[in-house]
């Protein structure tokens, strides 16, 4: 590490988390820490010299006691698009701490012509959308950690795609897809046709590793059930790793002449 780095702590979760941890080791002066969640058992692998930890801090209080004690010089939220408390918490951490902060958050995906989307606002609503359509088969791909609201949805052959195997006893009754992006269009449409899809559900993540699905969909004129993103605090945003990695030089360099 070169002479007067600076310590960040980087939320990851996402892919621009990954990209961004490249391109900080490149940059060779930066002390980084990528904390997960924990909640997937596969991860991208970190650049040489990245430090990784694994686990909750204990809400903002916890996490504000760690920006303090362990000296951090900013925080960069990346977690998913669809983290609904973390950044909340790094807001509120990082303000009470007097750290800079930086949420990075891709563009959510928009409605193209031809689109049939039902949009709604949570999990729940797209359960019951779900219910209420009288679909056939449908495809499921909101992850694995969500999917016990659609467990009512009886009169519905549920397809699911997630990267890892959902818990036992969670839609139980349903197909599952192990398979991780990125997807290509064709690929998108055999997958529809092969299990007779009617209706697709998707969380708003945005990115181009799963949005063929999206423009498989368009194609075979299937509707969509989207879910829109949970709300995120104020402050600072950036929607790619480079943009973030331009924030953390000005930043960074703040501090330093402070």
């Amino acid at each position: 590490m070169a002479p007067g780095a600076r310590t960040v702590l980087l939320l990851g979760g996402s892919t621009e988390a990954t990209q961004l941890a490249r391109l900080v080791a490149a940059s060779g002066d930066i002390e980084l820490t990528v904390s997960f969640a924990g909640r997937t058992a596969e991860r991208a692998p970190m650049p040489e010299g990245v430090s990784v930890r694994v686990g909750g801090f204990g809400g903002s209080a916890g996490l504000q006691r760690h920006l303090e004690t362990t000296a951090v010089d900013a925080l960069v939220d990346a977690t998913h698009p669809f983290s609904s408390r973390m950044p909340f918490h790094a807001a509120t951490a990082a303000d009470a701490a007097g750290r800079p902060r930086l949420r990075v958050l891709r563009r959510p995906w928009v409605t193209q012509a031809g689109d049939r989307w039902t949009v709604v606002s949570s999990v729940a609503e797209a359960a019951a959308a779900v219910d209420a359509s009288g679909a056939g088969p449908v495809l499921l791909t909101i992850g694995r950690q969500e999917l016990a609201p659609f467990a009512g949805c009886t009169s519905a052959q549920l397809v699911v795609r997630c990267i890892e195997a959902p818990e036992p006893g969670v839609l139980d009754g349903a197909q599952i897809i192990l398979a991780r992006g990125p997807f290509t269009v064709e690929d998108e449409i055999a997958l529809l046709r092969r299990h007779h899809i009617e209706l697709v559900v998707s969380k708003n993540a945005g990115g181009p590793a799963t949005e063929a699905k999206l423009a498989a969909a368009r194609r075979l004129g299937l509707p969509v059930v989207m879910i829109e993103r949970p709300p995120a605090p104020d402050g600072p945003t950036v929607a790619t790793a480079a943009e973030a990695m331009a924030w953390l030089d000005a930043a960074l360099l703040e501090r330093v002449s402070r």
